[in-house]
């Protein structure tokens, strides 16, 4: 069963930092764009960052200069390495990857299960 599998989220004090990992497993054929994305009680799922599998980074404004994305095509992961962390950033992270589990097919998106991330104050 294809899956995609988050850790890292946790408790840490503003200005602190946090690195959330993602692995894809199952059978997969290929992997397109991999992203990270974020949902705060009350507020609608946004775009945290996303890369290709070339290397190419895209950010939200909100996180510019503060976190940076990075991938490991080998491994199927992704990261998201959290620094200057603010009670803003207090979400549930979701993992996001665009699948292709056959030659033939297309690629599809996929979600983890989340992990929270708390930023106290």
């Amino acid at each position: 069963q294809v899956q995609l599998v988050e850790s890292g989220g946790g408790l840490v004090q503003a200005g602190g930092s946090l690195r959330l990992s993602c692995a894809a497993s199952g059978s997969i054929f290929s992997i397109n764009v991999m992203g990270w994305y974020r949902q705060a009680p009350g507020k609608q799922r946004e775009l945290v960052a996303a890369i290709t599998y070339a290397g190419n980074t895209n950010y939200s404004d909100s996180v510019k200069g503060r976190f940076t994305i990075s991938r490991d095509n080998a491994k199927k992961s992704v990261y998201l390495q959290m620094n200057s962390l603010q009670p803003e950033d207090t979400a549930v992270y979701y993992c996001h990857a665009e699948l292709k589990l056959r030659y033939d097919s297309g690629y599809f998106p996929y979600w983890g299960q989340g992990t929270q991330v708390t930023v106290a104050s």
